[in-house]
């Protein structure tokens, strides 16, 4: 995305949408990501590449997870 990144997107649909549950990917590895300070603790995370059961799984996890999605 040019204007913005999937952090800053997902704060903004939080700001419209309350509690609503994120679940980010990227190709970069969950070790690389945290490194640069992206990832915040307890952010539902998938690396790339994923299975279509590896997804089914991540989602439904993300949908009971309590956390905050930010």
């Amino acid at each position: 995305m040019p204007e913005m990144n999937g952090r800053e997107l997902a704060r903004r649909i939080a700001a419209i949408k309350p509690g609503i549950k994120c679940l980010y990917t990227s190709g970069y590895t969950a070790n690389v990501i945290a490194h640069h300070g992206v990832l915040d603790e307890g952010v539902n995370f998938l690396e790339k590449p994923f299975s279509l059961s590896e997804l089914a799984l991540r989602v439904r996890h993300a949908l009971e997870r309590e956390l905050s999605p930010i």
